[in-house]
C-alpha cells in the first residue's frame, strides 16, 4: 500500500526536514506485520514527493494476529498488502512520529506554517463511497478529489469497487496533515486490523484534540475510529469537552448500548449523507407531531442524552417537559448538555430528570398529554415488548404517544450493511438493536396496540419516501379515543 505527500513549497526539499526523512536515502522500518520504506520518487527545489510504501506480509500477520484457530485461505489472500486501511495508519505515525508532533530543529518557522500540501492514496477502502471522504476531509481544508475504482474495467457494467483513488490538495500545517491522516485512514475503511484497547481514546486524543471537537462529522468519525464501542466512544467526548465549555456545547454525544439512547443515529444512518440528517428530520416530526396535539406536559421516554429536551424546553408552551432513560449515564450527558446548574429558574422548572426502565410500571409515567418513544423499541427484546406496551399505553395512559422506529425495508440504501447470513434481509442498523420492522409488521403492531388499548393511530413517513423501499424512519402518532380504558 503506497502514500504520496507531495509540496510546491521553495525549496520543495525542505519537506525532508520536516519529515526528518533525507531525500537521497532510502529508509526502511521493520514492522510486525510488514516493512515500511519511505523514498522520494521526486526531490526538486521546484517539488518534492515522498512516498511510504507499505508491505505487508500476510503469513507474519496472520501468525500474530488474534484469530490463531483462523486457517481459512482468507488469512493470506485478502487486500492488505494493496487497500490503504489502519496498518498504514500505524506504520505512518510511527515512521514520522516526530513529524506529527510538529518538532523541527533545522526549520521551526516551517513546521508551525501551513504550506501547500497534496496527498496520494491510490487505493482506500471507503465505506460509504467518495461522499463520505467528502464529509471528512472537507470541512478540514482539504480540496478532495476521491474516484470510485471500477470492479473491473472491462467490464463497466460490473459497476464500482469499494475502493477511492483519493486525492487531497491544500495548505496546511504538516503536522496537522499527519495527524487528521493518521486517524482517518481507519474511519473511511471503518475496520481496525488491531485489537481496539483502552489506550486507543489516548491517541484519538493526542491526534485529534485540536480539530476533531469542532469538526460536524465528530461524531462518525469518533464511533468508526474506536470501532463503535460505546464506552471508548462515550470516554473519548469527555475527554473531547474537557477541551472548554464552547467545544462542549458542540459536541453530540455517542450512541449508547441501553434501550433508552433513542435520540442519536445509528452507525449506519451517518454514513447516508445529503440533505439534512435522518436524526434531524425525525426530530422535526416528532416535534411538528407534538405541536399538532396540542400537548402541553410531554415526558420523553428513552431521552438519552437529552436533544428533544432541549428543543422542547425552548417552546415556553410545553409547560412540563419530563425526561427518563435507564441508563444513569445518559442522564448525566443530558443534564450536561442542558446545563441544569446554569439553567434559569424559571425554564428549571419546568424540567423534571428520573431513572427508570419502561418495562416496569411506575406511577411517575402518568398524567401527561404526549409521550414520545423516538428509537426505542428496536432496543427492546421482543418477548419484553408486551411489557413496554402495557407501562406505556395501559398504565401511564398519555393522551397521545408518538412511536419511530427504523424500516427495515430501506437497509438496503446504506451502503455499509451487509446481508445477514442465511436470512436473506439487511443487517441492522445498529449493534443493540433487537429487531428491526418493515411496513407491514410496524402497520400491524401499531393497529394491534391501538385495538387493545383504546387508541386510534396513524402512520407517517420521516425521511425520504422512496418508491420502492419507503421512508429511512416510520412514525405513528397515537391517540387515546374516549372509550378507551
Amino acid at each position: 500500500m503506497l502514500l504520496t505527500i507531495s509540496t510546491t513549497l521553495r525549496p520543495a526539499t525542505d519537506l525532508g526536514f520536516l519529515l526528518h526523512k533525507h531525500p537521497d536515502r532510502v529508509q526502511e522500518f521493520g514492522r510486525s506485520f510488514g516493512t515500511a520504506r519511505v523514498f522520494y520518487p521526486e526531490a526538486t527545489a521546484e517539488r518534492c514527493t515522498a512516498a511510504l510504501l507499505l508491505e505487508i506480509d500476510p503469513v507474519r500477520l496472520a501468525r500474530t494476529g488474534r484469530n490463531l484457530a483462523d486457517t481459512s485461505l482468507a488469512q493470506y489472500v485478502n487486500d492488505r498488502p494493496y487497500a490503504a486501511s489502519s496498518l498504514l495508519a500505524v506504520a505512518l505515525g510511527d515512521v514520522f512520529r516526530t513529524a506529527r508532533l510538529g518538532r523541527c530543529d533545522a526549520r521551526p518557522e516551517l513546521a508551525a506554517a501551513p504550506i501547500p500540501l497534496e496527498i496520494g492514496i491510490p487505493a482506500l477502502p471507503c465505506t460509504g463511497g467518495p461522499e463520505i471522504a467528502h464529509r471528512v476531509f472537507a470541512p478540514l481544508g482539504w480540496a478532495v478529489d476521491a474516484r470510485p475504482i471500477p470492479l473491473d474495467e472491462r467490464f463497466p457494467e460490473w459497476g464500482d469497487s469499494r475502493y477511492l483513488r483519493l486525492r487531497l490538495r491544500g495548505e496546511l500545517r504538516l503536522a496537522d496533515a499527519l495527524n487528521q491522516l493518521y486517524v482517518l485512514l481507519p474511519v473511511l475503511d471503518s475496520a481496525k486490523h488491531y485489537w481496539i484497547a483502552p489506550d486507543e481514546v489516548d491517541k484519538l486524543i493526542r491526534a485529534g484534540g485540536g480539530w476533531l471537537a469542532t469538526h460536524p462529522e465528530r461524531a462518525l468519525i469518533t464511533r468508526r475510529y474506536l470501532g463503535r464501542r460505546a464506552d471508548l466512544t462515550r470516554e473519548a467526548f469527555a475527554r473531547l469537552a474537557e477541551l472548554g465549555d464552547d467545544v462542549a456545547e458542540s459536541l453530540e454525544p455517542p450512541v449508547e448500548e441501553d434501550p433508552a439512547a433513542g435520540d442519536e443515529a445509528a452507525p449506519a444512518e451517518e454514513e447516508r449523507g445529503g440533505g439534512t440528517p435522518l436524526n434531524t428530520l425525525r426530530h422535526e416530526a416528532v416535534l411538528a407531531a407534538l405541536e399538532e396535539t396540542g400537548a402541553r406536559t410531554v415526558i420523553d421516554l428513552g431521552c438519552g442524552s437529552g436533544r428533544l429536551l432541549a428543543e422542547l424546553l425552548d417552546r415556553p408552551h410545553f409547560t412540563k417537559v419530563t425526561g427518563v432513560d435507564v441508563s444513569a449515564h445518559a442522564l448525566g450527558l443530558a443534564a450536561r448538555r442542558l446545563r441544569i446548574d446554569r439553567m434559569p429558574e424559571p425554564r428549571h422548572a419546568r424540567l423534571q430528570l428520573f431513572q427508570a426502565a419502561l418495562t416496569y410500571t411506575d406511577p411517575r409515567f402518568a398524567g401527561y398529554d404526549a409521550a414520545v418513544l423516538m428509537e426505542v423499541i428496536e432496543h427492546v427484546d421482543p418477548p419484553r415488548l408486551a411489557a413496554l406496551e402495557k407501562v406505556v399505553f395501559g398504565t401511564a395512559r398519555p393522551g397521545h404517544v408518538i412511536v419511530t422506529t427504523p424500516n427495515a425495508e430501506y437497509n438496503v440504501r446504506y451502503p455499509g450493511l451487509r446481508e445477514r447470513a442465511g436470512s436473506g434481509r439487511p443487517a441492522l442498523r445498529h449493534p443493540d438493536h433487537r429487531f428491526e420492522w418493515d411496513r407491514r409488521e410496524f402497520a400491524g403492531w401499531t393497529a394491534h396496540v391501538a385495538s387493545r388499548y383504546g387508541y386510534r393511530a396513524e402512520i407517517r413517513p420521516v425521511g425520504d419516501d422512496d418508491p420502492e423501499v419507503g421512508p429511512p424512519t416510520q412514525m405513528a402518532i397515537f391517540t387515546r379515543t374516549e372509550g378507551g380504558r
